[in-house]
């Protein structure tokens, strides 16, 4: 059974920093994409960032480019989501996700959340002064 859990979320003030990180297991992450999604109230689940297996490639949806960073530290399992200069517009809850799939597939990156098919329970990110 696959199980992603994400940690790191809180409430901050616009222009500060939080770290997002998306512990996994039994699988060994380095070998899967991983993507970071968010949702807000009302709003549909959105990608806005990937690392693909093997760290060939990353993705970031315009919105987040030069203010997020998606890493992998292999030795601990996990993928983290730097998040600097955050705005109000950024609060929602995060989601990491992975392409839990025997063939190739599973570490090409998606911003699409239909290409994932293992989450975890996301972390609440609010941005408020």
């Amino acid at each position: 059974q696959v199980q992603l859990v994400e940690s790191g979320g809180g409430l901050v003030q616009p222009g500060e920093s939080l770290r997002l990180s998306c512990e996994a297991s039994p699988f060994t992450v380095n070998n899967y994409a991983i993507g970071w999604f968010r949702q807000a109230p009302g709003k549909e689940r959105e990608g806005i960032a990937c690392i693909s297996g093997r760290d060939i490639s990353s993705y970031y949806v315009d919105s987040v480019k030069g203010r997020f960073t998606i890493s992998r530290e292999p030795a601990k399992n996990t993928v983290y989501l730097q998040m600097n200069s955050l705005k109000p517009e950024d609060t929602a809850v995060y989601f990491c996700a992975a392409r839990n799939l025997e063939s190739f597939l599973r570490r090409l990156c998606s911003p699409a959340s239909e290409a994932f098919n293992s989450w975890g329970p996301g972390t609440q990110v609010t941005v408020s002064s």
